[in-house]
């Protein structure tokens, strides 16, 4: 962190100056924006951009009241956090994912997990089907559903040298409940886990996290580039989250149990 950066707050710390917190409000105000933008992509149309921005807002207020900075971690990836996590909370208490169908997602999470460890290896569509006791079709009715109501997603930011602005890249699975899960695993190694899962991944599914993690397309593009619908692709992309938060969950357990 810049010299500069420390006196400003020690400086807010020590005299709480109103003044001094509005101009650190509009100096990180980006990153509320950044941030709602990414939450944005899968969510319902009918939820507005600046509603998420609102939430966020109240998250960067929470982060520059606790922020230490002689704590030594930049702001930016402390803010990061608290701002995802005050626009989840609202979006919680709006309950854009209705009880049965986060029911039917751990239901999908869990059984995918237990064929995986059966039989040693990824499971297919109509394996898991058969073992939930539903079709195909309804299992990616089910994935279709999740990617328009929940919040699956690969991403975490992640900040640039400079620290000026947040960059995307494929780190851990970025809901909240997975990360804590995985608080006491060296990230290092989950990141390894990660990788091996996505290079097993079939090719399109890989494909399709390469294009939207690593090439930063949208949804739309990346139908276009495989030549099938959004939607479809939103289904691929819940799908691949779906599995590999599985194989992580179930990989991580072998690493502590070995530990």
């Amino acid at each position: 962190m810049r010299e500069e950066e420390v006196r400003m707050w020690k400086k807010f710390k020590r005299t709480k100056s109103q003044a001094l917190r509005e101009e650190i409000v509009k100096k990180y105000l980006y990153l509320v924006k950044y941030v709602a933008g990414r939450v944005a992509i899968g969510l319902p149309p009918n939820v507005e951009f600046n509603d998420l921005v609102s939430y966020g807002i109240l998250g960067l207020f929470d982060a520059i009241t606790k922020y230490d900075v002689s704590q030594g971690n930049k702001f930016e990836t402390y803010a990061v956090s608290r701002i995802r996590g005050s626009i989840m909370d609202e979006l919680r208490k709006l309950d854009w994912a209705p009880r049965l169908l986060r029911k039917k997602a751990r239901e999908i999470e869990k059984k995918c997990k237990e064929l995986e460890e059966k039989n040693g290896r990824s499971v297919s569509d109509d394996e898991l089907a058969e073992a939930l006791n539903i079709s195909t079709d309804e299992l990616n009715g089910i994935y279709s559903d999740l990617n328009s109501t929940t919040f699956l997603s690969l991403d975490e930011v992640w900040q640039n040298d400079d620290g000026n602005k947040p960059i995307s890249r494929l780190q851990t699975i970025e809901d909240s409940l997975i990360t804590n899960q995985f608080s006491y695993v060296h990230q290092n190694e989950v990141k390894e886990i990660l990788a091996h899962s996505i290079d097993d991944l079939p090719e399109k599914e890989k494909l399709v996290v390469v294009l939207y993690y690593y090439e930063n397309l949208t949804l739309r593009e990346i139908g276009e580039i495989l030549d099938v619908s959004e939607s479809r692709v939103c289904q691929i992309h819940t799908k691949v989250v779906t599995r590999l938060r599985s194989h992580l969950t179930r990989r991580v357990g072998e690493l502590t149990l070995d530990a």
